[in-house]
């Protein structure tokens, strides 16, 4: 195997080597230099200005002199980053590994931007002017750089100890890699506030969870930024200077005197102190330091902070719970019919458990019931909807019964009478023998009538039948067993005469709804405004509706109104071609979307030569127009209500996406397709029916979700500028003045400006792995996720006109 080298130099002689060495040259050639001061306490492998790596040459990676580290292109997702993802589809990282041999072994240590992913056509380099800067080809997009030209930086070193550093020609070290860690502390390396390290993930913004270290110099894990699951308890008041991870294997608090007021320690700190280690925040949020077991060549843990896995937040997932074994954690879906494909000892961004979400209460047949969960802790993973009430256990379970709203509740059994309710479905919970809590789940209600709620031992709601016990006589008392023998005959017969009447009932029912179908303006229709049954109408209904079509709002869209005085929107599909099949099946779809800002579809008419869809009217018309003709100034004055606009478009798209049975892709993501109703809520509209109708795709490249991601960010874009049209100067502007795009004083407001600008950025990005999922996207517009800076997208807007203009050529 070749060892690849650019240059190899010591502070007392320095040789340089263009190409690669192979292992018997690169070992007279650090032999040799020992005679002249080389191989001294810090020896070094350097390499100059110009140096560069591609993502084609992988296999090619730069060796710190003592072996123990490399530096080079990684697989996006690396075994030790994400165990669980087989998938390589999306790209590279570049950074620090170790160097052992096995592949199993050799974890990153440090990642350019934090876990910075690129495509295959991606290089490396240290330009002339003395940065690090990362760069997608073939259209020179910087991605990431150090920032350190015109310092005096000469060459670039990967240390013994794992530390990358830029020097000058006097060996000062101008940059370092231990100054900006990512999930990994090496032995040596510090924290310092604002500092963090943040675990890895599958996601593209950043993963849920993070070590912190606070001003008070506490370390806390953290969920998001409102969750704290493990803290170190400071029991002085002391200055806290830094927190270290020293060689011996000790994570202490150091104060201002470099006294350690705090410390955990790994089981094998008395050994010797050579022994490889590190201490790093895993994708399951848990801190554990790792020590190298040289004979078995496997890292193994010997110390983390959380001892019981389930008391890491939302460890197992959605629609889970967490308890834990003698073999360690186990993620069980919360109810039976939600499991999918079992259960496992997974993360929270690999979906935990795997389970179903939980069915709509809503669309239950009957009514619903609560499934009661002892020693069980339930809570809300987004959005945080809870409410604290202080009601007994039973009063607890009966509040959230009634509560409309309430989708789950916990009742604290410690004596404090707390009861927790929950109004949001994404619900995650733990459970252990130790927890002072009763939870309730409400589920649709069994249709059997010989079946009651249970919970099975594994924590999930299963149907118990009752006991045919309870209908046998006890003794030799005849009596009661002819007693009982005839309450089962008095039974079945009122059964068997109650079933005869609901399909009676039944039958009526389905002539009713067919005569209503076609009749669609009947009398229920024309008694209440809000009837939602979803009609079909012919064309020459639909020109009644519209008076010919007299009055157009749009291209294809013009206002009608209903024999019960409601007024509708009118689209025609004068360009779609489906059969009648799908296009009814795509209506029921779309009419079977409920959300408080989406345009509800109340019809469709389906002819040969004529596709029509019949929308609610909404009366204060599209965004757009509100948007550009507002007479507020560009600041804080309107800002929330634009904030609040691109709030509600997010989170529609983020039901679309993923909440509905299958996922729909809207597909004409504009500001045209976002009306506003009376209270300035947006609601969108000509949503998914091409992606439904003609399974479009975007490109070669995306997806058609991908693609609303895309579309999305233009849209934020044109809300925070209050522009139609967002030319590349203004982008440019975004970048250079750090998104301080709005004239206000308001900090708030900035903070607000900033996050939806860098969000809308990162949607986006060229490469659609790049992008962010909308359900991130959401939680950093409400600002419970942290956003990093993302690359610039100058370059690839350039790119896109220049493309544009050939096209149109």
């Amino acid at each position: 195997m070749e060892i690849p080298i650019e240059a190899i130099g010591g502070k007392n002689c320095k040789f340089y080597f263009c190409g690669r060495i192979r292992p018997i040259l690169a070992l007279i050639v650090c032999l040799g230099s020992a005679i002249c001061g080389f191989c001294d306490e810090s020896p070094m492998v350097s390499v100059p200005l110009g140096f560069e790596i591609s993502g084609f040459e992988r296999s090619r990676t730069w060796v710190s002199q003592n072996g123990v580290f490399a530096f080079g292109f990684l697989d996006g997702f690396p075994k030790g980053i994400d165990d669980d993802n087989d998938d390589d589809d999306y790209g590279f990282v570049v950074g620090i590994r170790y160097n052992l041999g096995n592949s199993q072994a050799n974890v990153p240590v440090w990642t350019v931007g934090g876990g910075l992913r690129v495509s295959e056509n991606s290089t490396f380099r240290l330009s002339m002017d003395g940065r690090l800067v990362l760069v997608e080809n073939p259209i020179g997009l910087t991605v990431w750089s150090s920032n350190t030209s015109s310092i005096g930086v000469q060459r670039a070193t990967l240390m013994n100890n794992g530390n990358f550093v830029l020097l000058d020609d006097g060996d000062k070290v101008l940059w370092e890699s231990y100054n900006s860690p990512t999930n990994t502390l090496l032995p040596g390396q510090s924290l310092h506030f604002p500092q963090s390290l943040r675990a890895p993930s599958t996601r593209t913004i950043s993963s849920y969870y993070s070590l912190k270290i606070r001003r008070s110099g506490e370390l806390a894990l953290v969920w998001e930024n409102n969750v704290t699951y493990w803290r170190s308890h400071l029991s002085s008041s002391a200055v806290i200077k830094e927190a270290r991870f020293s060689y011996n294997g000790v994570l202490g608090l150091f104060d201002v005197t470099d006294t350690v007021v705090w410390y955990r320690s790994s089981m094998d700190f008395e050994e010797n102190s050579q022994v490889l280690r590190h201490l790093r925040i895993d994708s399951d949020g848990n801190l554990r330091i790792y020590s190298w077991d040289s004979v078995l060549l496997v890292w193994k843990v010997s110390w983390q902070a959380v001892e019981n896995q389930c008391d890491v937040f939302g460890s197992c997932g959605l629609y889970s719970l967490c308890r834990y074994s003698s073999n360690g954690p186990v993620c069980d879906c919360l109810y039976e019919d939600s499991a999918s494909s079992g259960n496992g000892s997974v993360g929270m961004d690999s979906g935990g458990a795997n389970c179903k979400k939980m069915i709509d209460l809503g669309n239950c047949k009957m009514n619903t019931s609560m499934v009661v969960l002892k020693h069980a802790d339930l809570y809300g993973l987004y959005p945080p909807h809870d409410v604290n009430v202080m009601l007994s256990e039973e009063a607890c379970k009966k509040y959230c019964d009634n509560d409309t709203t309430c989708i789950a509740a916990t009742s604290k059994n410690d004596g404090s009478g707390l009861c927790t309710i929950k109004r949001t479905s994404f619900i995650s919970g733990r459970r252990h023998p130790s927890i002072p809590a009763t939870s309730f789940l409400k589920v649709c209600l069994v249709p059997q009538a010989a079946f009651a709620v249970g919970v099975s031992p594994h924590g999930y709601a299963q149907k118990v039948p009752f006991p045919s016990e309870m209908f046998i006589a006890h003794g030799d008392d005849r009596s009661k067993l002819v007693g009982a023998i005839a309450l089962i005959v008095l039974v079945t017969v009122v059964s068997v005469v109650t079933v005869e009447m609901s399909v009676l009932w039944y039958v009526y029912s389905r002539r009713k709804v067919k005569a209503m179908t076609r009749i669609p303006f009947g009398k229920d229709a024309q008694m209440n405004p809000h009837y939602s049954f979803l009609i079909r109408l012919s064309f020459g209904e639909i020109k009644e509706l519209t008076a010919d079509f007299s009055c157009q709002l749009g291209p294809s869209t013009f206002k009608g109104v209903l024999p019960n005085k409601v007024n509708i929107v009118v689209k025609q599909l004068n360009d779609i071609v489906a059969s009648e099949k799908d296009f009814r099946v795509a209506a029921s779809t779309l009419g079977g979307t409920y959300h408080r800002n989406l345009v509800p579809l109340k019809g469709f008419c389906f002819e040969s030569e004529h596709k029509v869809l019949l929308y609610e009217y909404l009366p204060n018309g599209s965004l757009d127009k509100w948007l550009f003709s507002t007479k507020e100034e560009k600041n804080e004055r309107n800002w929330q209500q634009r904030l609040e606009i691109a709030i509600g478009v997010a989170r529609a798209l983020a039901y679309l996406h993923l909440e509905c049975q299958r996922c729909i892709a809207h597909g004409n993501l504009k500001l045209e397709n976002v009306l506003l109703d009376e209270k300035l809520v947006p609601r969108l509209t000509d949503f998914g029916v091409r992606s439904l109708l003609q399974n479009e795709v975007a490109s070669s490249s995306e997806s058609l979700p991908e693609r609303d991601i895309f579309m999305l960010g233009e849209m934020l874009l044109q809300i925070v500028m209050q522009k139609r049209d967002i030319l590349v100067d203004d982008l440019q502007k975004l970048i250079d003045s750090a998104y301080e795009v709005q004239n206000v004083e308001n900090s708030e407001v900035k903070e607000g400006v900033e996050r939806v600008v860098r969000i809308a950025l990162w949607c986006m990005q060229r490469q659609p792995f790049l992008r962010p999922s909308i359900g991130e996207v959401v939680k950093v517009l409400e600002g419970t996720l942290s956003v990093d800076r993302p690359p610039s997208i100058f370059a690839q807007m350039v790119e896109r006109a220049q493309v544009e203009i050939e096209e149109n050529t």
